[in-house]
């Protein structure tokens, strides 16, 4: 494979998730009030030309809900995971001003890797009383740690760098090696940590969301839609759990080969 290749599949795919993301940004502009309409003629339909993933209980368009649930998730991910980000940015930064701040980062990235992940979101967010905040400070402050564990390593290897030594050994500050030579050398991890970090935040948003704990109700999220669907799965309607779950499953999947494109390319 040539070095170039690479590169043509993360452009490639990077084109393709950004015509994603316009489309979920333009999607409030492009179907307005449709995900909220009530037809109660159409209760239940199955898909069809005029309703392409059908409808729900409600007679709500189950494609236009569809569509604004992943919006939602688009943003409540986004934010989410570029907190967790700039958390663990800061703490692998932190780490490497002494030995003792060393050693409590790293205590703090074993401890909260050691508690299961879904009970640590689900008793952050009851704490902070759900709704949208609730889900994207407690995703944030749960993935953070496999990220600041990579910079933090990689910190401490560029420390010994000539360059550094030499930056050092010509008085210069620390935080001026920190924000001059340190960091910008790990915006490539940065960027490639918070696109890997997307997807885990999507999916435990639509399941904080899904047992009750996240979103509001009246709110079109992909969890309300699941959850929603598990009333009606075992009467048939088979189509208001598979399109909901499946348009999560892409955007998500999406995102990771995106991830794992741009870290082989950079």
């Amino acid at each position: 494979m040539s070095p170039s290749q690479p590169r043509l599949r993360a452009m490639l795919s990077l084109a393709a998730m950004a015509i994603l993301i316009i489309a979920l940004i333009s999607s409030p502009w492009l179907i307005g009030d449709l995900a909220q309409q009530m037809q109660f003629d159409a209760r239940l339909a199955p898909p069809s030309l005029d309703h392409w993933f059908g409808t729900d209980a409600l007679g709500r368009d189950l494609s236009a809900r569809t569509i604004a649930g992943l919006a939602l998730s688009f943003w409540v991910g986004c934010l989410a995971a570029l907190l967790s980000t700039l958390i663990a940015l800061s703490l692998a930064a932190f780490a490497t001003l002494s030995a003792r701040l060393d050693t409590l980062v790293s205590l703090l990235i074993d401890t909260l890797l050691s508690v299961p992940h879904l009970i640590l979101l689900v008793l952050i967010a009851f704490a902070l009383g759900g709704g949208t905040q609730a889900v994207i400070i407690a995703v944030a402050v749960t993935h953070w740690p496999n990220l600041a564990r990579v910079l933090r390593a990689e910190l401490w290897q560029l420390r010994q760098a000539p360059y550094v030594r030499m930056s050092r050994a010509l008085g210069k500050s620390r935080w001026f090696v920190l924000h001059g030579h340190l960091l910008p050398h790990l915006l490539p991890q940065c960027l490639i940590g918070a696109l890997l970090l997307f997807p885990h935040a999507i999916l435990h948003e639509a399941a904080l969301t899904f047992l009750g704990f996240g979103l509001s109700p009246s709110q079109p999220a992909i969890g309300v839609l699941l959850a929603d669907a598990m009333r009606y799965l075992s009467g048939g309607y088979w189509w208001l759990g598979v399109f909901p779950g499946l348009a999560l499953l892409l955007m998500v999947l999406g995102f990771e080969r995106l991830s794992t494109q741009l870290r082989r390319a950079l």
